[in-house]
């Protein structure tokens, strides 16, 4: 079994027959669906998980309780890879007391329809206290944070944030991998449109003294919080993590292709700290959101294409307008054989986006690179490089 603290005990399992988590993000790794115990003079399970591990989870909280009930189980968040099994759990410990808010418990009927909680609720609010014996809880409301009602629970005894999905990443714990890429791809794809709101909850965070935060998915954290902290204020500020420019593209016979990796060749030669390249129509879509949201300028090269823009790169720029995409300097590239239009079907796609800078420059080519748009891309690099 593993042990977080003496009374803290890790019950999760690990998934590596997931292709895609929520339907859409390919996780080559796995997942992890993260379950807790403290064990005190009152016994609280944190969470369930996905419908495909009921019986190992359920194994799992017999090994650490052996033949005790648990008093409560605390329903942090109902999305069902970690909701699915609070039926199961509930017929195996029917004494059991189940936690949540208003939101939890509306949220909890949609999802098991004939379940009568109705001697088994407890209610709480935003601040509300649960004391174990020694552990005290607090109830920390996180809305929107990704769902509606989300709340972390604090355990001041042990000084544990319990975050929900705040600090997950995609990955099984059972992989050794660094946190931050697959925390950032899980971060802007899943949570970014709620920055405001993560804003909020960091602000409440920073009066507990946390020592160790116990996320949903992805590994505990116990050590340089200070690091975990920092990268998700950033993020929910979209503030820029890494100086340099993220060159995005679609290509139909390769010309636009050719002026994007000519334009990273460029900004590769003029020093720029760092250029990132991809092909939007072969590369995964979440890691390239990923990368628009962690350096400061990016350019946008694609082609007009049934007089509108080609879908990989209209999908690109939906997936970063509807996550709030902001505070950034972007610059286009356009392709057109008869009517070059991409480059203003574009800029129209931000338009109501927050501190957005356009280059002065925009590349315009006509079917193929040639002598002109070589000097444009050569003027798109260096005011990139202001």
């Amino acid at each position: 079994m593993n042990r977080i603290t003496n009374d803290i005990y890790y019950i999760g399992v690990n998934d590596h027959e997931l292709d895609l988590f929520e339907g859409q993000y390919d996780v080559p790794n796995g997942m992890a669906y993260n379950s807790y115990i403290i064990c005190d003079e009152k016994i609280a399970v944190f969470d369930t998980v996905d419908k495909n591990f009921t019986d190992q989870w359920l194994d799992n909280i017999t090994e650490v309780l052996a033949d005790r009930q648990p008093d409560y189980l605390i329903v942090q968040h109902m999305e069902p890879d970690h909701s699915a099994n609070l039926l199961n759990f509930i017929k195996k410990y029917p004494g059991t007391k189940i936690v949540g808010n208003a939101k939890t418990f509306a949220m909890i009927a949609n999802f098991f329809e004939d379940l009568d909680l109705a001697d088994k609720k407890v209610e709480v609010k935003d601040g509300e206290c649960l004391s174990l014996g020694k552990h005290e809880l607090t109830f920390v409301f996180a809305p929107m944070v990704h769902w509606p009602e989300v709340m972390f629970t604090y355990d001041k005894t042990d000084k544990v944030l319990f975050s929900a999905d705040a600090f997950g990443k995609f990955g099984a714990l059972d992989v050794d991998e660094d946190w931050a890429c697959e925390a950032r791809r899980y971060y802007f794809g899943i949570v970014g449109k709620y920055g405001v709101q993560v804003q909020a909850v960091l602000k409440k965070a920073a009066a507990l003294d946390i020592q160790t935060i116990c996320p949903l998915h992805g590994p505990v954290l116990k050590e340089d919080l200070g690091y975990y902290l920092g990268l998700y204020n950033t993020w929910s500020s979209y503030g820029v993590e890494s100086e340099g420019v993220f060159i995005a593209y679609t290509s139909v016979y390769g010309n636009t292709k050719q002026a994007a990796e000519m334009l990273a060749e460029k900004l590769t030669e003029k020093g720029c700290p760092k250029v990132a390249i991809a092909d939007l129509a072969r590369e995964d879509m979440a890691e390239s959101v990923e990368d628009a949201f962690r350096y400061g300028k990016l350019v946008l090269a694609t082609t007009t294409y049934n007089a509108d823009i080609f879908p990989f790169m209209k999908h690109f720029i939906l997936d970063l307008t509807e996550r709030n995409y902001q505070n950034r300097t972007i610059g286009l590239i356009e392709n057109g054989s008869w009517a070059p239009t991409a480059a203003k079907v574009m800029k129209a796609m931000f338009e109501k986006s927050k501190n957005i800078t356009f280059t002065d420059t925009t590349v315009t080519i006509k079917s193929a690179v040639k002598a002109e748009n070589i000097a444009q891309i050569e003027a798109l690099a260096e005011e990139l490089m202001k």
